[in-house]
Parts: structure tokens; sequence; C-alpha cells
């Protein structure tokens, strides 16, 4: 397990000058829950509330800054002053409705027993889980002794926002947590989770057991520290047949969503699924309370598909590639097709790290300056 000590002095934060935008500044005056957090339960809402998925990281030029001199990503995202740092370039620059913690899926994992790194290439498990012996070494996970600088970061995100947007966790889904532990890091083909699946599909239930009850207590401490909002990503389950997700994807999914319900029923849980178009009704059968979209479904269709469960999403984060007069079409063609209520505007994916950051302001001033 890699550790990382934080001292005094790991970073300077400076605090943004910029004013606050005055659609963000009464959104937080007149309610006591954030714009994000109202859509999210229902509520009727005078504009959809934004946020991105991955709005953190590496598009920003101030990011790059701290990432020279910070090159570990487990660095950046285990000592909280970096955490938070990062967490909060995005909300100076563009003020968006929901703060996300900078972290990974990954991070629990050391205190599972599972150690990773994520270098440049990409996460590495190692070993990777492939037999009973390594998965009876996964064991439960307390997230106050293996995690503490999740909650400080949470904890200080609260401060620092004070309630103008909603504090944002999110965690990863069983199925895709298993998939990097059983194939040792990312994969194309995804052969040796699947062949788990398909010849010792006992063996794969326990470890996503293990994970699901893990899982949940992590989100569970995430709230507890800050998250007013918790979103679950399966970013490996859109690889799944439809009967495979029914058996090795959403029993686990929903598992993770009884038991934080169970304990927090008014704290809004979204999930997302990579290429999950024809996972909808799926997912929203796990219990959450809204469903991501990709932008390979209509957000039309989506609704319609969906009924009264509450939607995010969902542009293809290339739009942002184009002219401001094309967002601003394709932000419309969203928004409009989505509906007044129990819609969030994000992108059907994370924003692209060529992405330029005039285009990412212009997102968000479109979205804030909507009204119903």
């Amino acid at each position: 397990m890699v550790a990382f000590v934080s001292g005094q002095g790991v970073i300077g934060r400076k605090t943004s000058k910029r004013k606050m935008d005055p659609l963000v500044k009464m959104s937080a005056e007149t309610s006591e829950a954030p714009l994000l957090v109202r859509a999210a339960r229902g509520e009727k809402v005078e504009r959809p509330p934004v946020w991105m998925m991955r709005q953190a990281g590496r598009y920003m030029k101030v990011y790059q800054e701290l990432a020279k001199k910070h090159p570990s990503f487990r660095e950046r995202s285990e000592i909280p002053e970096l955490s938070t740092e990062i967490s909060l370039q995005p909300w100076e620059a563009f003020q968006p409705d929901g703060v996300i913690l900078f972290s990974d899926i990954l991070t629990p994992l050391p205190g599972m027993g599972v150690n990773f790194d994520i270098p440049d290439k990409g996460p590495v498990i190692e070993p990777p889980l492939r037999t009973k012996d390594d998965i009876d070494l996964v064991h439960e996970l307390d997230p106050t002794s293996a995690t503490p600088f999740v909650g400080k970061t949470l904890r200080d995100l609260t401060k620092e926002v004070d309630g103008k947007a909603a504090i944002l966790g999110f965690v990863g889904a069983p199925y895709t947590l298993a998939t990097y532990c059983v194939e040792g890091g990312s994969s194309k083909s995804y052969s040796a989770i699947k062949r788990m699946a398909f010849t010792e599909g006992e063996l794969l239930h326990s470890l996503l057991g293990k994970f699901a009850d893990n899982i949940a207590t992590y989100a569970c401490y995430q709230i507890e520290n800050g998250a007013q909002t918790v979103q679950m990503f399966d970013s490996w389950a859109g690889q799944l047949s439809p009967i495979d997700y029914d058996i090795f994807a959403a029993p686990y999914q929903k598992r993770v969503v009884d038991k934080v319900k169970e304990k927090y029923p008014d704290v809004p849980f979204i999930i997302y699924i990579s290429q999950g178009g024809t996972l909808l009704e799926r997912m929203a059968s796990t219990g959450v309370d809204i469903v991501s979209v990709d932008w390979t479904v209509d957000m039309k269709d989506a609704r319609e598909r969906l009924g009264d469960v509450k939607v995010q999403g969902n542009m293809d984060p290339a739009v942002l590639l184009g002219s401001k007069e094309f967002i601003t079409d394709r932000i419309m063609d969203t928004i409009q097709k989505a509906g007044p209520t129990g819609h969030i505007m994000n992108l059907g994916h994370g924003v692209m790290p060529n992405t330029p950051e005039e285009n990412v302001e212009h997102y968000f001033r479109t979205v804030q300056n909507f009204k119903w």
C-alpha cells in the first residue's frame, strides 16, 4: 500500500477573486438545499442544475500546473489539501451546481486488502485476484482508518462551498471494481473477468458480495462527512449482455443502494453506466433515484423509457470541441427533451482532456442563464 503524509504548507491555495454568478448566488439563498439536491428529489426548480463528470482535471491549465508539482495521482487524491484544491478548481472557475470529490473509484481498495497504483498508463492491480485464496484475503472496509483523507476532503469542501452547491461523493460499483481486480487493470477484451463469471461463478459472486458491502459502507462514510448526493459508476457493466448484467451487476448495485438507502433514505443516489443505453430500465430497477444517461440514447427516449425516474446527462462530451453556437444548440436540445423537473444537466461521459476551457465556461453559463 502506498502511503502519503500530508504536511503543512503542501499547498497554498489562493481563494478565487472571481465574483459568483448572480444566478448561483440567488439559488443558494432561496432554499436550504442546493439546486442540484432539489432537482434530484424531483422538486420544481427554476433551471436544471449543471455539473460535468471529470470536471476537475486534465483539461484545466491550473490542474496541469499542480500535477507537475505532484506527479503521482494517488498523492493528488490522497492528500486532503491537494484533493480539496483540485475539487475546487472548477468551482472557482465556473460555479457548477455540484462539486465532486476528486478521487478514484479504486481508492478504497487498499482498505479491503487489495493494492493498486495508477501510473500514466492506467490502473494496475498487482497481483490480480484470480483464485479463491486471493479473494479470501479481501476483508471488511473501515473507511475511518483506511480513507480518512476522503472524509477530510469532504468536510473541507463543505466548508469552502458553504451551501452554494451540492457536495457530491462517488463510488465504484461492485462489478467494475471486480473487473479491475480480476483483470489486473484496464482491459479491452474483459476475458479474465468473463472467464471467471462463466466457469467459476460462485467465486466471482463471493467477491462481488464483499465489494457490495464495503462500497455501501464507503458511500455511507462519504455521506456522514458531507456528501449530499452520491453517484455510483459501473464503468464496465455496459460490456455485459442483459442476461449477465442481471446476474453479475444489477443484484450487487441494488445491494449497495439498499444498504445506503436504509441509513440515508433522503440522500439522492445516481447510477452511471457507460454504453448502458440498452440497460436503462434495468438500471432504474436497482432502486436509484437518478439514472445518468450517456449520449448514445436520445434524452426524449430515455425519459419515456424511465417514466418517473429522474435523469442526468446526456450531451456528448465531444460537443464541447465545437463552436459556441453548436454547444448552445445541443444544450437546449437536451434540456427541452428532459423537461422542467427531475433533470440534472451533465455530459454523457467525462469531459475530454483537449476541451477548451472557454467552451466549458460557455457550457456552464448557458445552462445557468436558462430559465423555465
